[in-house]
């Protein structure tokens, strides 16, 4: 679990928005969701999951 204090200051490295914390995942305000392991955010825009529906970083800052 991510402490509290920290996602209160963590925000998207795409979006610069703010970070939800859902079924052990950080979901951005983008749609961009970084997994946690070990208690550590992987905040790489790299190995982000994508939204259903994009399937490129390209066509979500596009808005496809």
């Amino acid at each position: 679990m991510v402490d509290p204090e920290l996602l209160k200051i963590l925000v998207c490295p795409h979006c610069k928005g703010d970070l939800t914390l859902k079924d052990d995942r950080l979901h951005s305000t983008c749609g961009l969701i970084y997994r946690i392991e070990d208690d550590i955010p992987i905040m790489l825009i790299d190995e982000a999951e994508l939204p259903e529906g994009i399937s490129s970083i390209d066509d979500l800052d596009s808005g496809k």
